[in-house]
């Protein structure tokens, strides 16, 4: 993951936690940050394909919003078999990059509101902080509402 980010020019801190940070009301209270400035990296199952969805930890995503955006008749959470199988990492530590091959993403415009944002570095005890440029970038998703 770091590799990618590195490659990718974005030059970032890297943090590696003791206790998981599986969620991101527990990311926010190890990086004393708000929670919403945490970009959750969300597997969903979009009629069958992985769609990521970095949404901010400040809320829910509404999959019915989420599926009139991308055209799918259906979105759910991704059972954790398809996760592991489009990202390489396991729920609660997923990133937005450094996956096998890329995903179609969807990043909340509620994450702009943070000048830095924190995310998930691919396992439960790091996280990474980032613009909302720079992960725009890195993803090439599509900018929404998702909550």
């Amino acid at each position: 993951m770091v590799a990618a980010l590195r490659a990718a020019g974005v030059d970032t801190e890297v943090r590696r936690f003791a206790e998981p940070v599986p969620t991101a009301a527990a990311a926010a209270v190890a990086l004393g940050c708000d929670v919403g400035a945490i970009a959750n990296s969300l597997v969903f199952d979009a009629d069958g394909a992985p769609l990521l969805v970095l949404a901010s930890g400040a809320h829910r995503v509404d999959t019915g919003k989420v599926a009139e955006l991308v055209g799918a008749r259906r979105v759910r959470p991704a059972s954790s078999a398809l996760v592991t199988a489009a990202t390489g990492q396991e729920v609660g530590g997923v990133a937005p990059v450094g996956h096998p091959a890329p995903l179609r993403t969807v990043v909340d415009v509620d994450l702009a509101r943070h000048p830095l944002l924190w995310a998930g570095g691919g396992n439960h005890h790091t996280m990474f902080c980032l613009s909302y440029a720079d992960l725009l970038r890195l993803t090439g998703g599509d900018e929404a509402a998702v909550a």
